[in-house]
């Protein structure tokens, strides 16, 4: 006697087919992360000082993810690999929440805890502002553009 068929969850794409995906992902992880190192280095926060090249990269990371969703999502039909490859990798190697969290910390083990925690709620607060008002920015001009 055998079971009774059931219907299951769909089947996920296995790796083979995930592939090109995760190079995608991959590749512009690395660009991304290469573009928030590069800012670091041009504008490197002093020991003990507040991290504002770090707050000011995942604010404009997070502006471009407000725009590109809204490109992505909304306007147009894009490639299958342009949100993995810009979403996920270019965008998410660009901000950081690790960089963020570290810097946090140093700054609590500092002795600067008002930089600290000003840091801890001011960062997802002005990211979130910046997601929300670069879509609301994006979705604005092109409605004035195709009425």
């Amino acid at each position: 006697m055998t079971a009774p068929e059931t219907e299951g969850p769909p089947a996920r794409p296995g790796m083979r087919a995930q592939a090109p995906v995760v190079a995608a992902v991959a590749l512009g992880g690395a660009a991304g992360a290469a573009a928030r190192y590069a800012a670091t280095l041009g504008w490197p926060t002093p020991a003990g000082a507040f991290p504002w090249t770090v707050l000011w990269v995942n604010v404009a990371g997070c502006a471009a993810v407000g725009v590109l969703m809204v490109i992505v999502t909304e306007v147009r039909t894009a490639h299958p690999l342009v949100r993995p490859f810009l979403g996920t990798g270019v965008l998410g190697g660009f901000t950081t929440f690790s960089t963020y969290a570290v810097d946090v910390r140093d700054l609590l083990e500092d002795g600067r805890a008002a930089a600290g925690l000003a840091c801890l709620a001011a960062t997802p607060v002005v990211a979130l502002t910046a997601v929300w008002s670069a879509a609301a920015a994006t979705r604005s001009v092109l409605t004035r553009r195709h009425p």
